[in-house]
């Protein structure tokens, strides 16, 4: 049992102490007037204070007050905990020199089968403890043609044979059978409830071992290589806590579940509410403002110990994505430095100026960035804002509140690095490990963003998190997607922001755009003793050309090493918006009428939007893509022609293996019946079709299926690169 007490005299007139408690990462402050009061009395009634708060057992609850105290992130844990996570990850993925690494079948991956009282139960998780499960993500999908089980969870707690908690998957993770909304929830909130993300961060508890399994009504595969499998698809994460042995952990139950449960619901509020720190009488606050012209800074600077527990910054620029991103924010505690951020990144915003908010950091709807960090040091801070672009930009606002903070030898510095990987391309097989961040030394990892422009024309985020914690050879966490790594699924481009997660802007998730993912760990954080590395794969479903840009946040103690300058070439960098920024077209076909600038498009059935890369040789790298329509479906789209009279129109489209057989007809005439578009490998050719008069200005082509191709695979795709008018 340890504490800590520190007394400071705020007013000798008053006789006023403020007694700080550090316990267990959680601080307690006890205001005491003395002036009517007899030492003694003082005594006495501390250590009833302190008796109420030296209980060494991890319980329940205690795990749910550390969830909202943002006191314990800057503390090294006590008792001692790993952090580790059970996924579906692909098993072929075994070290990066062997095949397999960058294998990508995630789902339906489990640790084994049992057989128990007639049942199959697939165990996704069999561990020792003391712990406790911290997060529990996952995702479905229903067999082709048929519906989802919506299965079995199972929860076995300390060897029982009878599980502590069992239900319908759906239900134990985001459909609030545990818990609340705030700890029970999709992402996003998606009408289609298996194309999204199910969460669950209710803490478990357990004192010796936790097994969970699943069962199902689904279907397994009899043929093949895929024999035993399940035909529905499952993915999962689990991340839980492994306490040094000898913790006394108390295991969950039905019971302490609802005798917690005022508890659990304070703890909801607060997250649902994201309620900032409370303000003191001893804290200070610093404030700046004004111009800031190319490479000027303003500052901030704090010449005794404290902690910053909240910082303010807003800015206004004509082009505010590219000050968000040129415009850096450094901050030293004890003249070293351990921030350097674009500011945008460093808030988790990236170069999106929408309003979110989690319960670490977020932006207001007047474009004010807020972050609740604390950040303790011993001497002295300062906080410093640079323009590192070419163009002025307004700083409305920098403003950090510090409170009095007594440091311990279990207090970390707060840091965060950012990195870009710019203007990459996929290799042709496999996937690449992006680098996030790399640190030598005793801390805490908390969280990370990743802000990223897409120049391909599918989602880009099929990669799994690396995350090596003390010289691990093989990760202790090993994923099952970026997008299930950020919590929700699918690719879906839809926002989304809760306490952990959020994803302020995701237009880049279905074709080329910008995105931005951010994920802040609270009970999963990942605390390290000597060293931890992440990098995150990448494997993108298309082609293309693509920007990346990584953040961190994390603690470390004094002495710590990490591997990361700044970079200040990189913040002047244009943020991507479009292909052009991002990778100028290698061919543009005069005269053209591309196909990707049609105007008017509608479809009776199936999905269109534009395709890009430079693979294949389209005129611009686009073509105009429909795909999973069905025969009698049809694409109607408008053109120009330049003027009236009769032309000759050659169409240049794609063809390939899962290409359908269609009829043309324009402004209501038929131009060409029957035009087969399969070919066992992907080509662009030029397809005559025909004659036809055309009106100055819009003209309207429809495209109907008609079928496919017997070798063909019944995709009944389109691709349309674009239109050559030859005037007759």
């Amino acid at each position: 049992m340890k504490h800590q007490i520190v007394k400071r005299i705020q007013n000798p007139e008053l006789r006023t102490q403020n007694i700080y408690i550090i316990r267990n990462g959680l601080s307690f402050k006890i205001c005491a007037y003395l002036r009517n009061l007899r030492i003694k009395s003082v005594v006495v009634c501390l250590f009833f204070i302190m008796s109420m708060c030296a209980a060494d057992e991890v319980t329940f609850e205690s795990l749910l007050l550390e969830m909202v105290n943002r006191d314990a992130a800057a503390q090294m844990p006590d008792p001692w905990f790993t952090c580790a996570q059970a996924s579906s990850y692909e098993r072929s993925s075994i070290a990066s020199d062997q095949p397999g690494w960058f294998a990508n079948r995630d789902s339906r991956n489990f640790t084994r089968e049992e057989n128990r009282d007639g049942r199959r139960e697939l165990v996704l998780m069999d561990v020792q403890g003391p712990g406790a499960i911290v997060r529990f993500w996952g995702t479905f999908n229903a067999p082709r043609g048929g519906e989802f089980s919506n299965g079995t969870l199972r929860i076995y707690l300390d060897n029982y044979d009878t599980p502590a908690f069992e239900g319908p998957i759906l239900d134990m993770l985001s459909g609030g059978k545990l818990a609340g909304q705030a700890l029970s929830f999709r992402a996003p909130e998606y009408e289609d409830k298996l194309r999204c993300g199910h969460d669950l961060y209710l803490p478990i508890p357990y004192g010796r071992r936790c097994k969970v399994t699943y069962e199902t009504k689904g279907k397994f595969f009899n043929e093949g290589e895929l024999k035993g499998l399940l035909e529905e698809s499952f993915y999962y994460q689990i991340n839980y806590r492994t306490y040094a042995q000898g913790t006394k952990v108390q295991t969950l139950s039905e019971e302490i579940l609802r005798q917690a449960a005022a508890t659990r619901e304070k703890v909801e509020q607060q997250l649902m509410a994201l309620t900032p720190p409370s303000k003191g009488p001893d804290d200070r606050c610093e404030k700046k403002q004004g111009m800031l012209a190319p490479e000027a800074q303003q500052k901030l600077t704090f010449d005794k110990g404290g902690a910053i527990y909240s910082l303010r910054c807003k800015l206004s620029a004509p082009d505010m994505m590219s000050a968000l991103r040129g415009t850096v924010l450094e901050i030293s505690f004890d003249g070293v430095r351990a921030v350097w951020t674009p500011v945008g990144d460093f808030f988790g915003a990236g170069a999106h100026t929408g309003a979110w908010r989690t319960w670490w950091s977020g932006v207001d709807n007047d474009g004010t960035m807020t972050c609740y960090w604390v950040m303790p040091f011993q001497h002295s801070a300062e906080v410093a804002v640079t323009n590192m672009g070419e163009k002025p930009v307004m700083l409305e606002c920098l403003e950090a509140g510090v409170k009095p903070y007594s440091w311990t030898d279990r207090t970390m510095y707060f840091h965060s690095t950012w990195c870009l990987h710019d203007k990459f391309q996929m290799p042709a097989k496999g996937g690449i490990d992006l680098y996030f961040v790399e640190v030598k030394g005793k801390g805490k990892y908390m969280g990370d963003a990743v802000s990223v422009f897409n120049g391909g024309w599918r989602w880009w985020g099929e990669g799994d998190e690396k995350i090596y914690v003390d010289g691990e050879t093989f990760p202790s966490h090993f994923g099952t997607g970026t997008e299930d790594f950020y919590g929700y699924a699918w690719g879906r481009p839809e926002f989304y922001a809760t306490a952990f997660i959020a994803q302020p802007i995701g237009e880049g998730n279905k074709h080329a755009g910008y995105s931005v993912n951010n994920r802040f760990r609270l009970l999963d954080v990942i605390p390290f003793k000597k060293s931890l590395h992440f990098d995150m794969e990448f494997i993108s479903n298309s082609g293309g050309t693509f920007n990346y840009a990584p953040t961190t946040w994390w603690y470390a103690a004094p002495g710590a090493k990490w591997y990361d300058e700044p970079l200040p070439q990189d913040v002047r960098e244009p943020v991507c918006l479009t292909e052009e920024d991002i990778l100028k077209p290698a061919f543009h076909r005069k005269g053209a009428v591309e196909g990707e600038a049609s105007k008017d498009i509608t479809v009776t059935n199936g999905l269109f939007f534009i395709q890009y890369t430079q693979l294949y040789g389209w005129s611009n790298d686009r073509q105009l893509w429909w795909q999973d329509a069905q025969p009698g479906d049809v694409l109607t789209l408008s053109f120009d022609a330049p003027a009236e009279g009769r032309y000759q129109i050659t169409g240049v489209f794609t063809k390939a293996a899962d290409y359908g057989i269609m009829d043309f007809t324009v402004n209501g005439q038929m131009l060409r019946q029957d035009v087969d578009f399969y070919n066992d490998e992907v080509v662009v050719a030029e397809v005559d079709l025909g004659e036809a008069g055309l009106k100055k200005g819009a003209n309207v082509m429809k495209v109907t299926i008609k079928g496919t191709n017997k070798l063909a695979d019944r995709r009944y795709m389109l691709g349309l690169d674009c239109l050559l008018l030859q005037k007759k």
